[in-house]
């Protein structure tokens, strides 16, 4: 019997691609693939993936709430992480929320000052997306 060749499958993991998070804090968090290293880097000799998800989902909104009250229920809490293939699993869906490569990078991640910065732009992105009202699978808690 012949093993599974990386060669001949087809590469599905691309930036825009939803996947939920398996392991670690984000545990059955939902997240958006920024930028994926299918062959590994020097320091990371695997794949593995930048990817910006939500930590804290947006709360459910009814009609007789006043607009204070849904502008608050309505705030995202992001993170940023790179994460090894083997703790992502990869879904049929993606959000194409173009994020500023230049601010949403790896190299940004060494640093907290610009990690904050770049978890501001990721918020912003998102919390427009979702008022926007497209991609609502996403912005919905994963019931598990």
């Amino acid at each position: 019997r012949q093993g599974i060749n990386a060669e001949y499958m087809g590469k599905f993991i691309k930036s825009g691609k939803v996947v939920l998070v398996l392991g670690g804090k984000y545990a059955g968090r939902k997240a958006i693939i920024v930028k994926n290293y299918d062959d590994g880097t020097q320091d990371r000799q695997y794949g593995h993936a930048l990817v910006a998800g939500i930590d804290k989902y947006p709360l459910k909104i009814t009609k007789p709430m006043g607009k204070k009250r849904i502008t608050k229920r309505s705030k995202i809490k992001t993170f940023i992480k790179v994460v090894n293939y083997n703790h992502l699993m990869p879904t049929r869906y993606s959000v194409d929320v173009q994020l500023n490569k230049s601010v949403v990078n790896k190299d940004v991640l060494k640093d907290s000052s610009k990690r904050r910065r770049a978890k501001t732009e990721v918020k912003a992105k998102l919390e427009e997306r979702y008022k926007s009202g497209k991609n609502k699978w996403f912005f919905q808690k994963l019931r598990f």
